[in-house]
């Protein structure tokens, strides 16, 4: 499916697989790096991150990436998008905490240009995207981390895909990078196998060359976005086609701070159920930004964004509270059983469905809340049995995760709710969605992997452009300072930097 999870020490990966990366089950947040947060410790005083870039380097380079997936901020002063329960729970938090509540730009289409925002209007798209199918303004459904069913999304295969592909590009998908590395005379090689639709769900060797033969392809230029985890794994496993390889690779991972926690059952000041309703729009509409003290702030910073969850789950949810509701199912159950024995059935079940719900003050009142922000980045990453390994633990990095977490109990304080952690914080775990580093840049060998722009030391013409390039946490939502530090690494590739 589109879903891979792994599991290290101390952390859970949360990672995409499909036509479109990680763009599939993203939130779709196109946040920018706090200009005072490219961070430039000196590393050999035991600093833990350095960026050779600078927030002037990236800014053209963020603008490009905006247009190209046609961010809009969610339209919450235009009806019908007005009325998002949580949306505006999320800005009374802010107001009440006296922080800032802000719309960040998002990857959803909500309008067509010149248009006044609409759900559910086909979208007009200057070229036929790579699918040939009609795609549709956001319809408020909250599926985005499962997959746009409508194309309200603006993943990466309805534009950067598909102008590639109208520009010549060949598209390959269920093909795994075996290995690869520098080739006689100049440039690098490829061998992979392609995986076969018909075999899914069956138990087979795809080691086996007989199952599985290898293919290659040459290129003069190498480009590796395999992802933190998979660009990360992919040299490792290769390391012995790249003797000269900075000692750095597998170091400065983190998970950018990330931290699940949930507002649960939020009430008025008078006692009655607050309606927030997560189901309804884009699983993010809304953040709150705390600040570091790089910038006049305590600690390290961090940003708080309301969440939601697609609407079925909010009936699943509510169908499994507590024990009262199994009793709830045995006695209508049993009513219907005892119908149908005499021979009266009842046709009109309303109240009795009704009654199984009961208050829907959990699916109705609940918000999760996901933080993110400077955690510190100094996980290492390696091969164990030949398969990866990740050694982080959240010791280092506590105080900010305990901040964190204090200023969201804060924000189920103020919305009268209980404060809840994700279940995985007391076992001494976090989950992320947001991993980083492994490949980091750098401004020498010594430092990095890559340099400022993305290039292999020692090995010219191979480029790495995703996560893995980070040195250390980005704060916000990386996805978009990942997507310009890959326009800028595109400029210097093709000589245009």
């Amino acid at each position: 499916g589109l879903y891979d999870l792994y599991s290290f020490r101390g952390i859970d990966v949360l990672v995409s697989s499909g036509l479109g990366g990680v763009s599939l089950i993203y939130a779709n947040v196109l946040l920018r790096k706090d200009e005072r947060w490219f961070v430039q410790e000196d590393l050999a005083d035991g600093g833990y991150e350095h960026w050779p870039v600078s927030r002037a380097d990236l800014d053209p380079h963020y603008d490009r990436a905006e247009r190209m997936l046609n961010a809009q901020r969610y339209p919450f002063d235009h009806p019908p998008f007005d009325g998002t329960p949580k949306t505006a729970a999320f800005q009374e938090a802010a107001d009440r905490l006296g922080r800032e509540f802000m719309l960040p730009p998002l990857a959803v289409t909500f309008a067509n240009d010149g248009d006044a925002p609409v759900p559910g209007e086909p979208i007009r798209e200057e070229h036929p995207n790579l699918h040939g199918r009609t795609r549709y303004t956001c319809r408020l459904v909250g599926e985005c981390d499962i997959g746009c069913n409508y194309g309200s999304k603006n993943t990466l295969d309805y534009n950067y895909l598909s102008a590639a592909k109208r520009l010549g590009a060949d598209l390959r998908t269920r093909c795994e990078v075996r290995s690869f590395g520098p080739r006689a005379g100049g440039g690098y090689v490829v061998r992979f196998v392609e995986h076969d639709p018909d075999d899914e769900g069956r138990k087979i060797d795809t080691r086996s060359s007989a199952v599985r033969p290898e293919r290659e392809v040459t290129c003069d230029r190498l480009v590796l976005s395999a992802g933190t985890l998979g660009s990360t794994y992919l040299l490792l496993r290769n390391r012995d086609a790249f003797p000269g390889l900075s000692r750095r690779l597998g170091t400065r991972f983190g998970g950018n701070g990330d931290l699940l926690t949930f507002a649960l059952k939020a009430r008025h000041p008078d006692g009655s159920p607050r309606i927030i309703d997560p189901g309804y729009g884009p699983v993010i509409t809304s953040a709150i930004r705390m600040p570091d003290a790089l910038d006049g702030g305590e600690g390290r910073g961090f940003y708080v964004e309301d969440a939601g969850y697609p609407e079925f789950l909010s009936w699943v949810i509510q169908a499994t509270q507590g024990p009262g509701a199994l009793w709830r199912w045995r006695r209508v159950a049993a009513r219907i059983l005892f119908s149908l024995l005499r021979r009266e059935p009842e046709v009109d079940l309303s109240a009795e469905v009704a009654s199984l719900l009961s208050e829907t003050g959990v699916s109705a009142g609940s918000l999760p809340l996901l933080g993110m922000g400077r955690d510190i980045p100094d996980g290492r990453m390696m091969l164990k049995n030949g398969k990866l390994d990740v050694d982080w633990v959240k010791g280092k990095s506590g105080p900010f995760f305990d901040r964190l977490r204090d200023f969201s109990r804060d924000i189920a304080g103020v919305l009268g709710a209980e404060f809840k952690s994700n279940p995985t914080w007391y076992l001494g775990r976090v989950i992320t969605v947001h991993a980083l580093g492994g490949c980091p840049m750098g401004r020498s060998p010594d430092e990095g992997v890559v340099d400022e722009w993305g290039e292999v030391f020692g090995y010219p013409g191979f480029t790495i452009a995703d996560g893995s390039v980070m040195p250390g946490p980005v704060g916000p939502n990386p996805s978009l300072t990942i997507a310009a530090l890959a326009d800028r690494f595109a400029d210097r590739a093709t000589g245009n930097a």
